[in-house]
């Protein structure tokens, strides 16, 4: 029926006589494809939260979608790879495909094959772990590390997101920030306490941020994990403003405070060398 029938009227020009028409449909039927994918995506972002892996009831309550619908997007990322079931635990994974494109990203961005003789340089000299990463949102990302050759290892391997303002890492990526960006960070990242050493008030974090900025280097002394200690510079782009950060971390028992600041020079001409190597953004 038309408009002009339904109504009896003229129908305007500019009146649209099939409201519901095959591009209205088309549109409608993209925006669903596009939907799934979002939700798809979300499932992967939760289940790299969970190292053990889960089960569909679990990352359906997590993701809050109709457990039907984890069930279906759970079963189409197996298929293609980007996720592994285990039968005995029916606990699903993060898959080998997931891997495969995180080592693009990693090569692309040479913090696999450009970056690694440099860390592993540091290492030997400091006899401790190296850690790079960047900033993801309002956490850090481990994207490079190479453990020392001691028996007690720092655990934050390739693909940990970690807080940023209880790491050394974290704090030199907010402190030397685009200036924009430090400003909203300083307002609004959360400061949950890891340890009873956390910084969790407002004027205290920017207080240490500008302290990291004054001395060019971030201190992490127990306020992430207890008995650990870390210390970080920033790796700079050709604006100066840090696109990844470099840290060395030991337990509190083989290394004192000083003697980790002492490793600054060190660490900074490292992140030079970085700075020239990496493609930066």
């Amino acid at each position: 029926m038309s408009v002009k029938e339904a109504t009896g009227e003229d129908a305007s020009p500019e009146t649209p006589v099939e409201a519901d028409g095959p591009d209205t449909a088309a549109k409608t039927a993209k925006g669903a494809r596009t939907d799934m994918v979002g939700k798809a995506l979300g499932l992967l972002v939760l289940l790299g939260d969970e190292p053990r892996g889960a089960s569909a009831a679990e990352i359906s309550r997590r993701a809050d979608l109709p457990f039907s619908t984890t069930y279906r997007l759970l079963g189409s990322l197996t298929r293609d790879g980007f996720v592994d079931y285990e039968p005995d635990g029916r606990r699903y994974h993060l898959g080998l495909r997931i891997f495969q494109l995180g080592q693009a990203v990693s090569n692309h961005h040479g913090f696999a094959g450009t970056a690694l003789p440099i860390l592993r340089r540091v290492t030997e000299q400091t006899g401790e772990a190296t850690i790079l990463s960047v900033r993801d949102g309002f956490h850090h990302l481990t994207v490079n590390k190479v453990d020392g050759p001691q028996t007690f290892r720092v655990t934050s391997d390739p693909g940990f997101l970690g807080a940023l303002h209880t790491t050394s890492v974290g704090k030199a990526l907010v402190a030397f920030a685009e200036e924009e960006d430090r400003e909203r960070l300083l307002e609004e990242l959360p400061l949950e306490p890891l340890t009873t050493l956390s910084i969790t008030g407002r004027d205290a974090f920017r207080a240490e941020i500008e302290k990291v900025r004054r001395q060019g280097y971030a201190v992490m002394d127990e306020e992430n994990e207890l008995g650990m200690r870390a210390i970080a510079v920033p790796v700079f782009n050709s604006q100066g403003t840090a696109f990844a950060s470099l840290a060395t971390a030991a337990p509190v028992f083989r290394i004192s405070l000083e003697a980790m600041e002492a490793l600054v020079p060190l660490l900074q001409a490292a992140a030079v060398e970085l700075s020239a190597r990496l493609p930066q953004r």
